[in-house]
């Protein structure tokens, strides 16, 4: 028997006047033997962590039975579709460390993902490195970009910080080193080009000039697409097609909202490129979190909904209430329900995000089942700032051996960092301790076994 078909090498590039357009995982770009015994390509584990401001009524939140038998709860009832794809996890702690009093917010950003508390400082930066960028520089080896920070808020004018702390706690989840918060980026565009082409230049003016010329990164490629199509498969080509059909698209969104942006809102106060409604920017940004993993151009993304302190308003859902504020409700009935809201709301952009994953193709599964998110906030109780029991949803992750359908109580202020610790295993990455940890969890419990 003769094999003479070539794999396509999994770094291949479309390559086009001025630009490169980097692949989907196809079937082709497995070795010829390989695809002859009808295995799928080998699929890989991302990891990606959406984060919500400002506390929860937990309440709302926490389902009242443990294991598969659980219902969910008002808050996670947009997640109904995904329910056996996601594990609910209770009693999990972010406790300050000892000697590092006040800023409740500050240290539930920092602590989300480092385990450590920021000092009481506006100019001294001591928070760790996050787990994220842990994964990063391991995983980060094998791709164009190590990781991705996102955000909806810009930090550059998000207003108000914990006293007595820097801003740069409640900005960012992602601390490269111990004095080195990564900024968020919402800005769809630049994130576009950051994953599919730059202009070679960050001055907004050359940005502009770019963008007028209104042209599609596609069409550069176009010749070289077409040859692509006609050595691959049926099924490849299928998925070449849904996947330039999905660059086009965001493309077309990105371009739509500038022109939005520009007539709308002043441009020093809105950046061309940032859609004029949260729904619309919370979507692009999932959908380019997607292209990225798609594309393994990254495999580390997180995602801010907003920024500890938020005062963001939401009444395109009945509350035109700041985020924060109201979160100090004192058990006032009113302003409990407009927190509900707001909490249910974030939900539902996950779900989103999850929807998008689970209906990507990747491998032998989805996207969804070989990506890791885990989606909550560094505080639980949001009137008591109770740093003891936090929300928190694992969903995807089959790969990993995680069975979701199920809410698993842990022992009361079991530290986050133990799950930090496990959840790196996972993705190759072993430690002995980070932060607080005391041990891992029972991967045999997350496994379902």
């Amino acid at each position: 028997m003769f094999i003479t078909r070539k794999a396509i090498p999994r770094r291949a590039m479309l390559r086009g006047l001025g630009a490169s357009l980097a692949l989907p995982l196809l079937d082709a770009m497995v070795p010829p033997l390989t695809a002859l015994q009808k295995t799928p390509a080998k699929s890989l584990t991302r990891f990606g962590v959406m984060y919500v401001p400002n506390g929860m009524v937990m309440e709302q939140w926490t389902p009242a039975a443990e294991g598969a038998g659980y219902e969910l709860t008002s808050t996670l009832a947009p997640l109904a579709s995904y329910r056996d794809d996601m594990i609910v996890l209770s009693n999990l702690a972010c406790v300050p460390s000892p000697g590092r009093p006040g800023g409740a917010h500050a240290k539930a950003s920092t602590r989300f993902l480092t385990d450590i508390s920021p000092p009481t400082s506006e100019t001294w930066l001591d928070a760790g490195i996050s787990m994220d960028q842990i994964a990063a520089k391991e995983m980060g080896a094998a791709t164009q970009l190590a990781s991705l920070e996102l955000s909806v808020e810009s930090g550059e004018t998000a207003g108000a910080c914990d006293v007595g702390f820097a801003c740069a706690y409640t900005n960012t989840i992602s601390w490269l080193g111990p004095s080195t918060p990564l900024p968020t980026e919402n800005n769809p565009r630049t994130i576009f080009e950051r994953l599919f082409g730059d202009s070679g230049s960050t001055d907004q003016r050359t940005r502009l000039a770019r963008i007028r010329q209104d042209r599609s990164v596609l069409d550069s490629v176009r010749d070289e697409v077409a040859h692509l199509q006609g050595s691959l498969s049926a099924g490849d080509r299928n998925k070449l097609i849904e996947y330039l059909d999905a660059i086009r698209d965001v493309e077309r969104r990105i371009q739509k909202a500038e022109e939005q942006s520009d007539k709308e809102l002043p441009v020093v106060e809105q950046p061309a490129g940032v859609p004029p409604t949260y729904d619309e920017h919370v979507k692009l940004m999932c959908d380019l979190q997607v292209l990225a993993y798609q594309t393994d151009l990254t495999r580390i993304v997180t995602f801010m909904l907003g920024r500890e302190f938020s005062g963001v308003t939401y009444p395109q859902i009945g509350v035109p209430d700041a985020h924060h504020p109201i979160t100090h409700h004192q058990q006032e009935v009113e302003k409990i329900a407009k927190v509900v809201k707001i909490n249910h709301y974030h939900v539902t952009q996950f779900a989103y995000l999850l929807e998008k994953l689970k209906s990507t193709p990747d491998g032998d599964g989805s996207l969804l089942d070989h990506t890791i998110m885990m989606y909550g906030t560094g505080m639980g109780d949001c009137n008591a700032h109770d740093p003891r029991n936090i929300p928190l949803v694992l969903a995807g992750g089959r790969s990993a051996q995680l069975k979701g359908g199920r809410h698993i109580r842990y022992a009361k202020e079991t530290p986050l960092a133990n799950l930090h610790l496990t959840l790196l295993d996972k993705l190759g990455v072993h430690l002995d301790r980070i932060g607080d940890s005391t041990g891992r969890l029972d991967d045999q419990v997350l496994a379902g076994i």
